[in-house]
């Protein structure tokens, strides 16, 4: 068969309840089992599944049918379907345009220059590229280098801007932070727990807190009726005022 066959099973459904056809010749053009076909006629398989007509969308005609009918042995042959069915896309590298394949090492140049966190199948994916290609670029030693500039492969057309953000989304979310590269994620020794705590309660003594660093007040005066009085009356009394 040049095209696949649309719905098999409810095809086979079809011809099994409106032809007289026998269920090799079913099967064969089904692409079933026998026995399968035969599970059709008795109800034991697609009971749920209502018959498609092979004859309306245009894969089989009546003439073939009866031609089929009339000799046990004769094959149906699928015509020319009406509906296309798009072909499966086949996983590889990105296809790159004719015209814009001389700029990929310009782009892994630019690659390599602004995201040296992607890795190599990441590259690849984006440019569409080889390993032997990254590793000449990255190595200045491409049979071009003297003459590659470091382009935007998103301004050259290899890839989109969202794929790119992907992959360096993708490759920057295991990657350990400043802070965490320095100190990571270790416990601390019961020497080094002391010393902090000392030193935290060395700064408190001298009047800064433990958060802000702030120097608290050495002494704070005392607010009480008598002396709020005392500062009144010392007012009232002085000449100037």
């Amino acid at each position: 068969m040049s095209a696949p066959l649309l719905m098999p099973k409810a095809t086979a459904v079809w011809l099994v309840d409106n032809t007289a056809l026998s269920f090799e010749q079913i099967a064969a053009f089904c692409t079933l089992h026998p026995l399968e076909v035969q599970g059709i006629a008795d109800g034991d398989v697609a009971g749920g599944i209502m018959g498609v007509n092979p004859i309306q969308n245009g894969q089989l005609t009546r003439e073939e049918i009866e031609k089929a009918e009339g000799d046990p042995s004769y094959r149906l042959t699928l015509s020319e379907p009406k509906v296309r069915v798009a072909a499966a896309k086949r996983k590889g590298p990105r296809y790159t345009p004719i015209s814009r394949r001389n700029e990929r090492p310009n782009a892994i140049k630019w690659l390599v220059r602004n995201h040296p966190e992607l890795k190599d199948a990441q590259i690849m994916r984006l440019v569409g590229t080889t390993k032997s290609t990254i590793d000449s670029v990255r190595e200045s030693t491409h049979w071009n280098a003297a003459n590659l500039a470091a382009m935007d492969p998103v301004t050259l057309g290899l890839c989109s801007q969202i794929d790119l953000d992907l992959e360096v989304k993708r490759a920057s979310k295991g990657a350990v932070g400043p802070d965490e590269a320095d100190e990571g994620t270790t416990l601390m020794t019961a020497e080094e727990a002391m010393a902090r705590s000392g030193a935290r309660a060395h700064l408190n003594e001298n009047g800064e807190d433990d958060i802000g660093g702030h120097h608290a007040p050495e002494h704070q005066e005392e607010f009480n009726a008598d002396n709020v009085f005392s500062k009144l009356k010392s007012l009232k009394n002085d000449p100037d005022n």
